[in-house]
C-alpha cells in the first residue's frame, strides 16, 4: 500500500538574518519625515518610512538564495530567474499601535525582517493569558477556518527573523502595552519564475 500527501496553500518562508546584517539594515533606516510612507500602508502606526531599495537589496540579497531553493522545492522544480525589490520601508511600532489585517496585491512576494524585539515585549508576550499568539505577534491567514484545516500561522518574532510570503497572503500584527519600540523592515518584490 502507498500513500501521498500534498503541500497545500502558500509558501511561507522563514530564515534568520545575522546580527551583522541586522546592524547594517538598521543603519539604512531613519525617521526621515521626507520619506513618510504611511499613506501607502495599512498600519495604524505613527512612524513608517520608505528606505533605499538598492541599499536594502545589497544587504539582504544573499538570503534570496535560500528563498529560491525553497521555491524550487515548494513549487515542484520551478526556478526564480529574477527577483526585484520594488519598495522597502521601516515600521517603528509603539504601544497601542497595530497593523490591521491586510495584504500587498501589487507585488508577487512580500517580506518582513524584525530588527528589534525588545525584552519588555518578550516579557509581555510570555505573560499574556489569551488564546492568540499574543502582543507583538504576526499572524498569517489563508482560506477559511474549517475543521481539520490549517488556515493560519502565528509567530512571536525574534530579532533577526525574516519571512517571505506571497503578497496576497493576509497578515496582521497584534498591538502591545509595553512602552517600547518594535522595529521591523518590510519589502515587496516582483519575480519571474520558469
Amino acid at each position: 500500500m502507498t500513500y501521498s500527501f500534498y503541500y497545500w496553500g502558500p509558501l511561507l518562508f522563514r530564515t534568520t538574518v545575522s546580527k551583522e546584517d541586522i546592524d547594517r539594515l538598521k543603519s539604512i533606516c531613519s525617521k526621515d519625515k521626507t520619506k513618510d510612507f504611511r499613506k501607502k500602508l495599512a498600519g495604524i502606526i505613527d512612524h513608517e518610512y520608505e528606505i533605499d531599495i538598492q541599499k536594502y537589496t545589497n544587504i539582504i540579497s544573499p538570503y534570496f538564495n535560500y528563498f529560491k531553493e525553497a521555491c524550487y522545492q515548494f513549487y515542484n522544480a520551478k526556478e526564480i530567474t529574477k527577483m526585484e525589490t520594488t519598495v522597502a520601508w521601516v515600521n517603528y511600532m509603539k504601544k497601542t499601535e497595530t497593523n490591521p489585517l491586510h495584504m500587498h496585491p501589487e507585488c508577487d512576494f512580500s517580506s518582513v525582517v524584525f530588527l528589534d524585539i525588545p525584552e519588555e515585549l518578550k516579557k509581555e508576550n510570555k505573560e499574556y493569558l489569551g488564546s492568540s499568539s499574543g502582543p507583538g505577534s504576526i499572524q498569517f491567514l489563508f482560506g477559511e477556518p474549517y475543521k481539520h484545516n490549517i488556515s493560519q500561522k502565528s509567530f512571536f518574532p525574534k530579532t533577526g527573523d525574516f519571512f517571505i510570503f506571497p503578497g496576497t497572503l493576509r497578515h496582521t500584527v497584534f498591538s502591545f502595552k509595553s512602552d517600547i519600540e518594535r522595529i521591523s523592515l518590510s519589502a515587496n518584490y516582483k519575480i519571474e519564475m520558469t
